[in-house]
């Protein structure tokens, strides 16, 4: 099992330095079999990876690869942690990440750079590994930032394009926000445990904080930001900061600008950072750490809050997208508010199910959105679409599945449903069950992001395959279903969006939980969601299949019946229209507040600074000095004999004056 679980971390850096080195020689085709060919290798690994750790007797392997960093008290091997939590992460990421390659072979097919995407493709794979497969914090901050690079190179792969350009540079500069914070966290997990070796934290965390009333539990333990922080602070400090790294790189509240702009990469790599691996590593590293946010109660609720804030923040704005990529973007911003909701009330096993299911039902409605895309000949404003049905209807089919996973499709209490209706209901339920101080807000505001969640689902697929056609005559005459190669990719996540809640619900969060996770997450003794979820009212857990009812019918009614109507509610109400479909301005407030500032910073020091002080006195000034004393010198150069004769014979006074006055002293 040792080699199985090297091969599927180093197989991609395998494919990615074949394609990378020698894709100009061996040429774009054998780069795009080879790199794809080792994904599915490393695909069915994962796979056996999972029987054999979360649905077998072990609980966890541990694969020494080597020493790392040893200096002073600060000893830090590499090593490869595989617990049920990184076999699942292996499943999603590995599945999802061969299904991109094999899908990009067709919607690349003209690019003449594919070696090039091919690499990148594959070093974005073996960093998400490297992240999920950590076994101490620094190991998993290599793999989140070679995580955070491959991101900015793909996102950016068309750099000669300046909208992709800046959208890499935008998604690089907001993580790095984000990756502060995470760095800081780690050095405050070092100084309040001793170590950063997940063995060793979870071992201390248990007992860490001291009993109520005890001589020592208000000491200063650290101190961050000017604050003097007792046991229990800290850990929350500590938790806060580490969920900040979380924040940016799933994209939450206040970090989320950067995701909607990834879309300038290729649709492709929309489905591979935006479904199942860079946006789910901050849910990936909330519960790894668990056992640590498990310490602060203040951290879990912020947690909650931050969630529940973006599930309902993105819904709104996708309400009135017209980017078909764009609304799918920000429905993953929402769904990954309400993973982070689940986090922040302890339903970790309901966050993760919620990751693995949407991973499957997120990567189809990208992938077919691409497929729209490849058929229009690269049109992506849904205003421009229109009757497609029935020239793509593989297509159509495909993200039907898509649509009714992701609205959570089902019939209430029974084991009858799509994917998101097994993991997003749960959700829902639990939260309402919580305890939490936060429960009730979280628990109306994720009622109605599913409300908005439908209703956006269905808008785009109403706006896209149903209706008169609304682009050109020359387009529709060319449309067309896209290869067999574009095509099997999403018969396989259609599958998987259809089974994967009803196979993995009594596993995830049910009566085989325990046995499933084998204490993968953690969650503390007070801590009976598990239970308490599955005696909600009927009406609270009713709420998701309304809300999903109610969007539908909206929908229907807007964009079928009536398609007038959401024009007019646009001019009535143009001033919430327009706050909407500007994105909360956030990105002209970042701008204010930002980027402007750091303009005028950077303009003054590079002028003021660089150019007049340091270069002025430096430099150009020394050379300007110079240039004077030069000038004086050639000014001496008459070729007049008498004037040579004048300088020497002051030359001489000067030195005899020299030797008599200075004889003296």
């Amino acid at each position: 099992m040792d080699t199985i679980i090297k091969a599927v971390v180093f197989l991609p850096l395998i494919g990615f330095l074949i394609a990378g080195l020698f894709g100009s020689k061996i040429g774009a085709k054998a780069s795009e079999y080879v790199t794809t060919g080792l994904m599915a290798v490393v695909a069915v690994l994962s796979w056996v990876v999972f029987f054999h750790v979360g649905l077998g007797e072990t609980e966890m392997i541990k694969v020494f690869v080597m020493r790392w960093i040893q200096t002073g008290s600060f000893d830090t091997e590499w090593a490869f942690r595989v617990d049920t939590l990184t076999a699942v992460m292996f499943v999603v990421v590995n599945t999802v990440s061969f299904l991109v390659h094999l899908y990009s072979i067709g919607y690349m097919h003209h690019d003449p750079h594919r070696p090039r995407f091919f690499a990148y493709l594959s070093l974005f794979t073996f960093a998400m590994l490297m992240l999920v497969t950590s076994d101490n914090l620094l190991q998993m901050f290599f793999g989140w930032e070679g995580v955070g690079l491959a991101s900015y190179l793909l996102i950016g792969f068309w750099y000669k394009k300046p909208s992709a350009s800046a959208a890499a540079m935008k998604a690089f500069i907001v993580n790095r926000v984000g990756d502060f914070g995470f760095a800081l966290g780690i050095f405050g997990v070092f100084v309040l445990f001793g170590s950063i070796s997940f063995e060793t934290i979870f071992a201390t965390a248990a007992t860490y904080l001291p009993a109520e009333g005890a001589a020592n539990a208000t000491d200063t333990v650290i101190t961050l930001f000017g604050m003097h922080l007792d046991r229990a602070d800290a850990v929350t400090g500590v938790a806060l900061l580490l969920f900040m790294g979380a924040m940016g790189k799933s994209a939450q509240f206040l970090l989320h600008t950067w995701l909607p702009d990834a879309m300038e990469g290729p649709t492709p790599v929309s489905a591979l950072i935006h479904a199942a691996t860079m946006v789910t590593a901050g849910v990936f590293l909330v519960a790894r750490m668990s056992p640590v946010f498990e310490l602060s109660p203040t951290a879990l609720t912020v947690v909650t809050l931050i969630g529940a804030i973006t599930a309902f923040f993105a819904a709104t704005v996708g309400l009135v997208q017209n980017d078909i990529k764009r609304v799918i973007a920000y429905s993953t911003c929402s769904q990954l508010g309400y993973m982070f909701v689940a986090l922040g009330v302890g339903a970790y096993g309901a966050a993760v199910f919620h990751l693995f299911t949407h991973a499957f039902f997120k990567a189809l409605l990208f992938l077919c959105a691409g497929s729209v895309i490849h058929a229009v000949d690269g049109e992506q404003d849904m205003r421009h679409m229109g009757g497609l049905r029935p020239h793509i209807k593989i297509t159509f089919a495909m993200m039907l599945i898509g649509t009714l996973a992701i609205t959570g499709v089902g019939i209430p209490f029974t084991p009858v449903g799509f994917a998101g209706f097994f993991s997003k209901d749960v959700i829902i339920e639990a939260t309402y069950a919580s305890h939490s101080p936060l429960s009730g807000f979280a628990f109306t505001l994720l009622v109605i992001a599913a409300l908005f969640t439908s209703f956006y689902s269905w808008r785009l697929m109403f706006l896209t395959f149903f209706g008169k056609p609304r682009a050109s005559h020359e387009v529709m005459h060319h449309v067309h279903e896209s290869p067999m190669v574009m095509l099997v990719p999403l018969f396989i996540l259609g599958f998987g969006a259809i089974v994967a809640g009803f196979l993995g619900e009594g596993y995830f969060y049910g009566h085989e939980y325990a046995e499933f996770w084998q204490g993968a997450l953690f969650t503390s003794a007070e801590n009976e969601l598990l239970e308490e979820f599955h005696h909600v009212p009927a009406l609270v857990a009713l709420s998701p299949f309304i809300a999903m009812v109610l969007g539908f019918v909206t929908a229907w009614y807007f964009y079928i019946k009536s398609p007038e109507t959401p024009k007019a509610l646009a001019r009535q109400h143009r001033g919430l229209y327009q706050f909407l479909l500007n994105k909360w301005y956030f990105d002209e407030l970042y701008d204010f507040l930002f980027v402007r500032p750091a303009k005028r910073l950077g303009t003054f020091l590079w002028k003021e600074g660089d150019g007049r002080v340091i270069d002025g006195f430096g430099p150009n000034g020394v050379a300007a000095r110079v240039m004077d004393v030069t000038r004086g010198v050639v000014r001496l150069q008459t070729g007049y004999l008498y004037h040579y004769a004048f300088v020497m014979l002051i030359g001489v006074a000067a030195l005899v004056t020299w030797m008599m006055l200075g004889s003296s002293f």
